[in-house]
């Protein structure tokens, strides 16, 4: 994989981006089909997004805000089998006991395209764990991308992970 480089970046109201860190060691993910806040790529919507499963995060998390309050999480995962990124938010518990419906968009964003890669939509949701579709990203510089939209409300919240190249 290639070496890490950091950029910050200007999304906009709602936005964090924080360092970068050591890749997880392999088999570090939790097993079985649950999703959980670390990512999962054997879990159940992993599964169905065509995730494989050897897939580990890269870079760093990056968290989406909302009036001073952390609702979501946004990480970029590398499958070394596959060859491909694949970008990942998880809902925060606290936000969805809110019983609030939103629209959530999740993917890599690629700096050489300057376009959101594996885009992944869901509209109109209440769920908590989203992957985005495999992204033939590897040879780029990329990060994972996360906006949450809520009706009646100027947005969207978003962050973006650290820049991998």
């Amino acid at each position: 994989m290639a070496a890490t480089c950091l950029a910050a970046t200007a999304l906009g109201t709602g936005v964090a981006s924080a360092g970068s860190g050591p890749a997880p060691a392999p088999g570090g993910a939790p097993e079985g089909a649950a999703g959980s806040e670390s990512g999962n790529p054997a879990s159940a919507r992993a599964q169905a997004s065509g995730v494989c499963e050897d897939a580990h995060q890269i870079g760093s998390t990056a968290y989406i805000y909302r009036n001073g309050e952390t609702i979501a999480s946004v990480k970029q995962f590398y499958s070394p089998g596959c060859d491909e990124n694949y970008g990942y938010a998880w809902v925060w518990k606290s936000f969805l006991d809110q019983d609030l419906r939103f629209d959530l968009t999740v993917g890599v964003w690629s700096y050489d395209r300057e376009y959101l890669v594996g885009a992944h939509r869901a509209f109109d949701t209440h769920e908590q764990e989203f992957w985005g579709n495999p992204a033939d990203t590897v040879a780029e510089c990329t990060a994972a991308e996360g906006a949450l939209s809520l009706a009646g409300e100027e947005g969207p919240y978003s962050a973006r992970s650290s820049k991998r190249c």
